[in-house]
């Protein structure tokens, strides 16, 4: 019985956040739609369904029981956005808006989210492809030549910590757009720490990785390629991580030099008219898509490094 009502918590918590927004009266501006409603209904179906394929499978039954409770606090969240905004108005517009408001920027504005996302993965896409690319090179070189760290490695000890956000004004004066200008600031956000866990990934590879190599007729070339990348690929995984969340971080601010479209630019400009209901649309788009990245980048990980998986977690 226990079981049961924790795996069917999700369902009752969507049912009560219903029956709450349609029962209680609005004290905020009386704009609203019927957006909300509709999102909550159809969360109750998908959460009877589960709970009703939680009772036939007895290991989907364990794994919904796990995220049940968790699934229940974020929508009693909802109950609680709801009251603070709409219903009794604690939290007062324009800066606060109800989920109402926020869930119709979805509806509203979907075609213009759609294509500034799109535009935000290919400016993210291309930054982050020439900053991992550079930053392996240059990493390998650093960990494998004692010549190159000397020259070349207090370098990066003095340009990589400055914050790409930095550069700006001189990446605008150099590239003769704003959207390599954001291209190069995405790069050289990620090139940094794919740079450093590079080079010091390769720079502790055992010794006698290299000798059973060279006993075996390796050439240097071999070395690099078939010993030290693969031995160094857990460093070089931890770098691409810190490379894409400070490429996160960087899109934002790069997509408001003045490119055309994007979420960093459809943030600024749903500000300026004072939409802050469409900002927390855009951040909601922003916190999904960027997740499902990390959660792409964690799968590819896991497959190549079978050995590690999961060590670490995401």
């Amino acid at each position: 019985m226990k079981n049961i009502c924790i795996r069917a918590a999700p369902t009752f918590v969507l049912c009560a956040a219903l029956t709450e927004h349609m029962l209680l009266p609005n004290k905020q501006v009386p704009f609203t739609t019927r957006t909300y409603p509709y999102v909550l209904i159809a969360g109750i179906v998908i959460s009877v369904a589960l709970f009703v394929s939680s009772l036939l499978n007895k290991k989907f039954g364990d794994a919904f029981r796990h995220k049940a409770p968790f699934f229940a606090a974020a929508f009693a969240f909802f109950i609680l956005w709801d009251m603070t905004t709409l219903k009794f108005a604690w939290l007062r517009l324009p800066y606060f808006p109800g989920p109402d408001k926020v869930f119709y920027g979805f509806r509203s504005d979907w075609q213009l989210l759609l294509k500034c996302a799109g535009y935000s993965l290919r400016l993210l896409l291309l930054g982050y492809l020439f900053g991992g690319t550079v930053g392996l090179i240059s990493g390998t070189l650093i960990g494998w030549s004692r010549r190159c760290n000397y020259w070349v490695g207090p370098l990066i000890k003095i340009i990589g910590p400055i914050p790409a956000t930095a550069w700006m004004p001189i990446a605008l004066v150099v590239f003769p757009s704003s959207f390599w200008a954001s291209v190069f600031l995405i790069s050289l956000a990620v090139w940094f720490p794919v740079t450093v866990m590079t080079s010091s990934g390769i720079a502790n590879v055992r010794n006698a990785y290299f000798d059973v190599a060279k006993t075996l007729g390796g050439s240097k070339r071999y070395m690099i390629f078939n010993v030290a990348i693969p031995a160094a690929m857990p460093n070089i995984f931890i770098g691409l991580f810190m490379g894409m969340g400070a490429s996160f971080l960087t899109l934002i601010a790069a997509e408001m030099l003045g490119v055309k479209a994007g979420l960093g630019w459809y943030i600024q400009w749903a500000q300026g008219w004072a939409e802050y209901s469409k900002v927390y649309t855009t951040l909601i788009v922003v916190a999904i898509l960027f997740s499902g990245i990390i959660t792409l980048l964690f799968n590819i990980k896991d497959r190549l490094l079978d050995w590690q998986k999961g060590l670490i977690k995401w």
